[in-house]
C-alpha cells in the first residue's frame, strides 16, 4: 500500500502486555505497524499464540491496547462500534431466536431510525444472498454448522460496516463447506469493497482471498515479520491457483516464513532484509511519525 493511498485503518505502535505471575509484565504483541487501503482485504497468518486473535480484538474494540493507537476512517478509536462487523470461528448464535431472528437483532440496534418493515427487509436481504432464503425461519438447533455460519456472516454484513474482522471464521468447517463459504465470502465482498482484516493459520486460505498478507513472528513480543502481497488478478478462480506456478511460489513463500524465520525479529536483527512490501510498510510508518 502507497502512503498516498487512502487508508481505512492505520494501526501505530500498538502493543499489548499483561501482568506477569511473578510480576513485570507478559508482552505479547509489540509495537505492530500496519495501514489497510480501503476496499482492502487483509490476512494475518502466524503460529498459534503469536497474538494475531489479540491484534483483531483490539482493532474490534474488544481488548485495550497497552500502547500505541489506531485510527479508523480518519478517526482515532478504541472502543467497539457498528462500523465494524465481526465474524468469529463459532457465531454464538441466540438459540432462542431464529437465523432471522439473529441479524435482525444487530440492524434493530444500528438502524433504530428505520421502519420495522425496513429493518425486515434489509435482514432478509443478507440472508438471501449468503444463500439462506429457505433457511432464515430455522433455530440455530436446527442448522448445521456451515448455515450458522453463514448467519454470522449475513449478521456482520447487514450492518453495513466500514470495516470487517474475521477471526479464523472457517476454522471449524470441513473442506467442501470451507470453500463453498470463502467464494460466499468472496462474492460478498467483492459486491461491497468493506475493507477486511482476516485471521487464518491456512496458507491456502490466505493466498486464495487476500490482497497481502501479514506474517507475525511468534510470541511473546509478536511483530510483523514479513508481508507478501497478492498479485493474483480478481476475479480469482480456485481451481486456476491451485494449479498454477505463480500461486504455488505465494504459498511457499508463507510456509518457508512459517518453518524457518517466524522466530526472527526485523527489529532485533541488525542484518535483516526486509521484503519490498514490508520496507514499503515500514517507511510509510516512518515517514508518517515524522511528518
Amino acid at each position: 500500500m502507497s502512503a498516498h493511498t487512502p487508508a481505512m485503518l492505520e494501526l501505530f505502535r500498538l502493543s499489548k502486555s499483561y501482568p506477569a505471575p511473578g510480576g513485570g509484565e507478559s508482552v505479547i504483541v509489540k509495537e505492530f505497524n500496519l495501514r489497510l487501503a480501503k476496499g482492502e482485504f487483509c490476512s494475518l497468518i502466524g503460529h498459534s499464540g503469536c497474538g494475531k486473535s489479540t491484534v483483531l480484538a483490539i482493532v474490534a474494540g474488544l481488548s485495550e491496547s497497552s500502547g500505541g493507537g489506531m485510527i479508523l476512517d480518519g478517526r482515532e478509536t478504541t472502543e467497539a462500534g457498528p462500523d465494524r462487523g465481526v465474524v468469529f470461528q463459532s457465531p454464538s448464535l441466540l438459540p432462542w431466536m431464529t437465523a432471522l431472528g439473529n441479524v435482525m437483532l444487530g440492524v434493530n440496534q444500528v438502524y433504530f431510525t428505520a421502519s420495522k418493515a425496513e429493518r425486515r427487509q434489509l435482514a432478509e436481504y443478507y440472508l438471501s444472498i449468503v444463500g439462506l432464503g429457505d433457511a432464515m425461519h430455522k433455530y440455530p438447533a436446527e442448522l448445521s454448522q456451515g448455515m450458522k455460519q453463514r448467519v454470522g456472516i449475513a449478521r456482520a454484513f447487514a450492518l453495513q460496516p466500514r470495516m470487517l474482522l474475521l477471526d479464523e471464521p472457517f476454522g471449524m468447517l470441513d473442506s467442501l463447506t470451507k470453500a463453498e463459504l470463502q467464494d460466499v465470502l468472496l462474492d460478498l465482498w467483492s459486491r461491497f469493497q468493506i475493507t477486511t482484516l482476516m485471521v487464518t493459520h491456512d496458507v491456502n486460505e490466505a493466498v486464495y482471498l487476500s490482497d497481502r498478507v501479514v506474517m507475525m513472528t511468534d510470541g511473546p513480543e509478536a511483530e510483523i515479520g514479513d508481508i507478501l502481497r497478492i498479485p493474483v488478478a480478481r476475479p480469482r478462480s480456485r481451481e486456476a491457483m491451485l494449479h498454477d506456478p505463480q500461486s504455488r511460489d505465494l504459498r511457499n513463500h508463507l510456509l518457508t516464513f512459517l518453518t524457518e524465520r517466524s522466530h526472527i525479529r526485523p527489529s532485533r536483527d541488525a542484518d535483516f532484509t526486509p521484503s519490498p512490501d514490508l520496507a514499503a510498510e515500514l517507511a510509510a510508518h516512518t515517514r508518517l511519525a515524522t511528518a
